[in-house]
């Protein structure tokens, strides 16, 4: 080799940008050593693989390459989109002196994968088998995930029993089929006949045991592990978390630091993902610490995983922090997710400033911080404010708003009681409403009681979604509230005979670092019991001293007497976990909730009064926003 080709090959080797690797491209051509197959095809390498936003120009190379190989035709199938990769393969196939290699159908059938195509894949399928490649281990190992993703579980195994001597990358990969699939017995079988397994099996299995949410099977299998890395710990945390199992995924990262293993990037958003998730503030902030202390403040993930834990945790002020801090350029995501923490929260002044912070900086919105924006003024009552925000979507920003942002719109308009232009509204979509959107009216018509618009919506409602009983109940609700027993009991007995049940209501509340849930008229135990007393001492207390009066108006059940209807609103979850708050937390703590349902007015009463006479502050986070209470009012001005 000259010197000339082994300074050229460096240099290609350095390149980082397209702008150089054109320069070292003229210097190749100007030399002679661009028809080099082997300077060409690093040349073709760097610019396909290496070096982003270039691939344009890596096909320009190819096609006016005179002395194309199979190393470049592959080089671009697996560089290039998946559409593309599969135009390139069919290039090949025409160009008879260069006929395909293990390595080009494993790259195109990783395009068809990506693609979810069966009818690409039947056809690559089809030319492996001319040439006899359907047997290689790398082409039939890459077959079997093609068909895994395009759903056909019984293709994949015919492939897979086809490979001579499957290593155990095929075997993970059949593995990895049957749990894509949704058959875990299967995945099961496979896992019981591998001749040799490696951690990545292991990992594999808890993988999909926990997407399956077999999470105590993940669990045993978890136990049994000889060795553990990174992924196996992620994947239990991560896990627990997306299952809602959050003081389990709390508890398998306690054991991963006692373990002496330093936590990763993965298993950080998942187990703040967590707290989030449960409202597990004071575990959030040691894990604030922690970040600190191990030196990973500087990831933007982590970073904006904890601004998110911050904010679902009732907490803007330490977001706000975590966002002000954050190293670099800040991300369209920690954009947004500051933002959403200041719409849950309430403040949508604060979120339509913010947004207006991020344009300026250069940061182009998307149609997620659009959502976030619009739900901010959804929550604070600035209908003008959203209205010209959903024109701006589409006249400055070209986003087509999605069902999300128009069912933001409705919930602007419903929230402020103009429910008859949300309606409006919905029957101009461009888009047909789904019963998301309906259900939103309802909503808005159940807390403002318009029985006749609400039974116009519905009508709309059951035609699209005859069988959910959550849209009986808040029915139930409005001609409850008129007096409308009659109605009530023809919606109740249409429920009964359809079997519906209503969602049972849970709260949780963090009592040093340990997640407690409560619900509705569970099976008493001793933590229960506890809350109970607790709550008959604060309920005679807020009588005698603010004169509360429970609200019996949501309770459905006209013909029992007042005081039964009374014990029915006194035992709605997120009342047991304050009151066990209170009985557990040092004087002084405020308290957090966070309840799967949304507040109902009885409890929304409850805890303001509560807040007034034992000067506590308490903050319950709901399905739609966060309450925080203080001094008898609460942050959502009685507007939820």
């Amino acid at each position: 080799m000259s010197s000339a080709e082994k300074l050229c090959l460096s240099l290609i080797s350095n390149c980082k940008t397209l702008r150089n690797l054109k320069q070292i491209h003229a210097l190749a051509y100007k030399s002679g050593l661009d028809s080099n197959p082997l300077i060409a095809g690093k040349l073709l390498l760097v610019c396909a693989v290496q070096i982003s936003d270039s691939i344009d120009y890596a096909r320009r190379l190819l096609i006016h390459n005179p002395n194309r190989d199979v190393f470049m035709y592959n080089t671009l199938i697996r560089g290039d989109s998946p559409n593309n990769s599969i135009n390139s393969f069919i290039h090949m196939l025409r160009q008879s002196d260069n006929p395909p290699d293990s390595f080009s159908f494993a790259f195109v059938l990783k395009a068809a994968a990506n693609l979810r195509c069966l009818r690409s894949g039947f056809q690559l399928h089809c030319q492996a088998m001319v040439r006899g490649l359907h047997t290689h281990l790398f082409v039939g190992t890459t077959m079997v995930s093609m068909y895994a993703e395009c759903g056909v579980v019984e293709f994949a195994w015919k492939v897979f029993v086809e490979i001579p001597e499957p290593n155990v990358v095929a075997w993970n990969a059949i593995i990895t089929a049957y749990f894509r699939g949704n058959d875990v017995s299967g995945a099961d079988k496979v896992f019981g006949l591998m001749p040799f397994r490696n951690l990545t099996t292991w990992n594999v299995m808890l993988a999909g045991y926990a997407k399956a949410g077999e999470l105590e099977r993940a669990k045993g299998l978890f136990l049994q592990m000889t060795s553990r890395d990174d992924v196996s710990w992620s994947t239990m945390i991560v896990g627990f978390a997306h299952n809602g199992c959050f003081d389990e995924a709390l508890q398998v990262f306690r054991e991963l630091v006692a373990s002496g293993n330093r936590p990763n990037e993965v298993s950080l958003t998942g187990v703040l993902s967590a707290c989030a998730q449960a409202g597990a503030f004071e575990f959030g902030i040691v894990l604030h610490a922690f970040i600190e202390k191990v030196g990973l403040v500087w990831i933007t993930s982590v970073n904006n995983a904890l601004l998110d834990t911050y904010s679902k945790c009732g907490n803007v002020f330490m977001a706000r922090l975590v966002f002000e801090g954050m190293p670099g350029k800040k991300s369209i995501v920690s954009w947004t997710s500051m933002i959403a923490g200041f719409a849950m929260q309430g403040y949508g002044e604060e979120a339509i400033k913010l947004f207006h912070e991020m344009e300026e900086s250069g940061t182009r919105p998307d149609g997620i911080t659009f959502i976030s924006v619009l739900y901010a003024c959804s929550h604070a009552g600035l209908v003008e404010q959203g209205h010209e925000l959903f024109s701006k979507m589409t006249g400055i920003y070209d986003i087509e708003p999605t069902i999300e942002h128009y069912g933001c719109m409705v919930d602007l308009y419903g929230r402020a009681g103009q429910l008859h232009k949300a309606y409006n509204f919905v029957v101009q979509m461009p888009v047909p409403p789904n019963a998301v959107i309906w259900r939103t009216l309802l909503g808005a018509c159940s807390f403002f009681g318009d029985i006749e618009l609400a039974e116009q919506v519905n009508k709309r409602l059951s035609e699209l979604d005859p069988d959910n009983s959550g849209d009986r109940v808040l029915l139930s609700n409005i001609y409850a509230f008129a007096g409308k027993w009659k109605d009530v009991a023809v919606v109740r007995r249409s429920m009964a005979e359809k079997n519906m049940k209503k969602i049972p209501g849970w709260s949780m509340i963090e009592v040093d670092k340990v997640m407690y849930s409560f619900v509705a008229r569970d099976k008493r135990n001793e933590i229960t019991e506890e809350a109970y007393n607790k709550l008959s001492e604060i309920m005679l207390k807020l009588k005698v001293e603010d004169g509360y009066i429970p609200e019996v108006g949501s309770v459905l059940l006209h013909d029992i007497e007042e005081e039964e209807k009374e014990d029915t609103v006194s035992k709605h979850s997120e009342k047991l976990a304050v009151s066990f708050g209170m009985a557990r937390l040092c004087k002084g703590s405020t308290i957090r909730i966070v309840k799967n349902l949304r507040v109902c007015k009885d409890c929304h009463s409850f805890i303001k009064s509560i807040s007034k006479v034992c000067g506590l502050d308490i903050v319950v986070r709901d399905r739609s926003r966060f309450h925080s209470f203080k001094e008898g009012c609460c942050s959502c001005r009685d507007y939820w």
